[in-house]
């Protein structure tokens, strides 16, 4: 049985949000294209209180963004369907959780891998924002927890804040025996 994860597809990290990816708007349609050959879709979801660590005006190294019930911190509506599971996180506001299993400090685990193995589920496959933040951890998360784990490149985008962070995640995820594809049959 085989997920995927589509992470953080949320209306902030779009153009025009208060933290875009570049290009973020342009993988949906792949995502779209993909996503009825996989047996459960889950979105991981940013859903951070008004004063999260994060956020620069508290320390953090990012401006505000994905407040909970907010507009910006909506998923995409071009991808999400009345069936898929939603996984929030980074509801603390003391630290930060870009994967989708755990937060950053390892202290607190999302339902995500629960509601993985009750459906049974062996292999996943990740793709979303940013591959260089949340992809990356949410894939090496998943292959430490024992599932076999792919990264479809072609539905990612990255922030890239310093040049080559995502050739950088990519090479650090292909290390870690994490398959990196281009798209799925």
């Amino acid at each position: 049985m085989k997920a995927l994860i589509v992470v953080d597809l949320q209306y902030d990290f779009m153009p025009g949000g208060s933290l875009p990816v570049p290009e973020g708007d342009k993988i949906y349609q792949q995502i779209n294209t993909i996503r009825d050959s996989f047996d459960l879709v889950v979105f991981t979801s940013d859903w951070h209180p008004a004063n999260h660590c994060s956020f620069k005006e508290n320390g953090g190294i990012w401006p505000v963004h994905c407040v909970q019930y907010t507009e910006g911190a909506q998923i995409d509506k071009r991808v999400i369907r009345n069936n898929d599971i939603v996984i929030t996180k980074g509801v603390n506001q003391d630290v930060d959780s870009y994967s989708g299993f755990w937060d950053n400090e390892r202290k607190h685990k999302t339902d995500l891998d629960s509601i993985l193995l009750m459906r049974k589920i062996d292999t996943v496959y990740v793709c979303g924002l940013a591959t260089d933040y949340c992809v990356k951890f949410t894939a090496l998360d998943a292959k430490e927890l024992g599932y076999n784990t792919y990264v479809i490149t072609d539905a990612c985008k990255g922030v890239n804040m310093n040049p080559g962070d995502v050739e950088k995640a990519i090479k650090e995820m292909k290390e870690k025996n994490i398959h990196t594809i281009l798209s799925i049959a």
